[in-house]
């Protein structure tokens, strides 16, 4: 009997984060999809006579969707941590349906003219406030209930329903390609996998509905009205900002290695679709393995080791390692490097997110989390594919002739850079450990 009851435990568990990551799953899917299909897009709402403008047209739309973040972090966010985090993540996961609907069904520019552009940006702007809070939402709700001793590898399951998404937007990708003509993929099939997450939402929200409040919101005492979010997000704005420092680590790095894999690999590598999807899906593979193990080692040997260690590995390795592959581009050294910043970003992930929940002030946890998450894939990560785009082409323009292939090596200066930026944020956010052990710990790990 007494193993049964344990089993029921244990499957009660995995059924309740299962609940709360599906949503998780659907935000990031339609990121994916948006940032694969990227040159499709650009050619069927933001056409140009030059490919790169109409590129960056829609990867500046793709970053515009983060700069919304910050608003849907505070709103929702505030929102969560009145009302509960099941009917915020609730919430967060209607509006990302809504957003995937819209842009599965515009019309081209050729039809409507400049509302289908428009229509897009709108579309991205709501998914991007709703993704604003979905990740804090999934990340407090998993470390409240989750206790110290395994809370690094709960909460990683965060990340890693992320890259389910991942694997199943590059499959997609790679089924496309496979079956269909580039003709009919430019004209229409780049809009199979939107109309398929419009299918799979119902679903999703079904699971979600389900979820019950977390144990630790439930017994908390007050639950804060917006002026006392404000006054709170003011009193703390320090860890706040130092907390979107320390993420930007991981939204720059997965970005990189996922949403703008497939463009790099067409457009600079010269690979072909098929070879860069493929890349990409075993890219989810891996981080999806190394963020529930990087997980739990952190809540093995601390958090502060794996974070220092992997920002410094990747200072010293990420552009030596770009610049190997841009001197011979090719799809296995695309997969190596690839696979590599993959081991890195799971490294720092997987510590990254949990010790980001046990940062932030207790009664706000929700909306400071959000907040600086959502801050730092505003500036950082949802603009690293335009500014890759970017930074290659500028190299390119000022390199003669013989040295242009050194141009494909700038996304591993954007990453480094990133890099020392997340080691100084957390060097000094370590130096305040034991204010915030004593401030917030205590409240966060009475229920376990």
């Amino acid at each position: 009997m007494r193993q049964n009851e344990i089993v029921m435990r244990q499957n009660n568990k995995f059924m309740t984060v299962f609940r709360v990551v599906s949503g998780n799953f659907m935000e990031m899917f339609d990121f994916m999809v948006y940032g694969y299909y990227a040159s499709y897009i650009g050619q069927a709402f933001f056409p140009s006579d030059n490919p790169v403008v109409s590129l960056l047209n829609t990867f500046a739309v793709f970053g515009a969707a983060f700069l919304m973040r910050p608003l849907g972090a505070f709103m929702i966010g505030a929102y969560t941590d009145r009302v509960g985090r099941r009917k915020g993540l609730l919430l967060t996961l209607m509006l990302m349906a809504v957003g995937t609907f819209l842009i599965a069904v515009v019309p081209d520019y050729a039809y409507i003219g400049v509302a289908a552009p428009i229509i897009v940006f709108l579309s991205r702007l709501l998914q991007g406030f709703s993704a604003g809070a979905e990740l804090g939402g999934t990340s407090v709700y998993l470390a409240e209930i989750s206790n110290s001793s395994n809370r690094g590898f709960y909460v990683s399951w965060q990340s890693a329903s992320q890259q389910v998404a991942v694997i199943f937007a590059g499959g997609l990708g790679v089924l496309l390609h496979a079956y269909f003509s580039p003709v009919f993929i430019a004209g229409f099939a780049w809009r199979i996998p939107f109309f398929i997450g419009c299918l799979i939402a119902p679903l999703l929200f079904y699971i979600r509905v389900s979820m019950t409040e977390s144990a630790v919101f439930q017994k908390a005492a007050h639950h804060p009205q917006l002026r006392e979010v404000v006054a709170s997000l003011v009193n703390d704005y320090k860890v706040i900002v130092l907390g979107m420092f320390m993420v930007a680590m991981t939204t720059a790095s997965f970005y990189l290695i996922t949403a703008y894999t497939p463009t790099f690999g067409k457009a600079e590598l010269k690979l072909s679709d098929l070879d860069s999807l493929i890349v990409t899906v075993c890219i989810g593979l891996s981080n999806f393995l190394w963020l529930p193990v990087m997980g739990a080692v952190s809540d093995r040997v601390g958090r502060k080791p794996l974070l220092v260690g992997s920002t410094v590995l990747a200072i010293i390795t990420v552009y030596p390692a770009m610049l190997w592959l841009a001197s011979a581009p090719g799809f296995w050294r695309l997969i190596i490097v690839e696979l590599w910043l993959s081991f890195l970003y799971g490294s720092y992930n997987g510590a990254m997110v949990v010790a980001l929940t046990e940062i932030m002030p207790p009664r706000v946890r929700a909306t400071g989390f959000s907040l600086a998450y959502s801050l730092a894939t505003a500036f950082f990560g949802g603009f690293t594919p335009f500014i890759c785009t970017w930074l290659i082409e500028t190299a390119r323009h000022l390199l003669s002739n013989d040295k242009a292939w050194l141009a494909n090596s700038m996304p591993g200066v954007w990453l480094t850079l990133i890099s020392v930026l997340s080691l100084s944020a957390i060097l000094i956010l370590y130096r305040w450990r034991t204010y915030l052990h004593d401030s917030h710990r205590r409240e966060f790990e009475h229920v376990k």
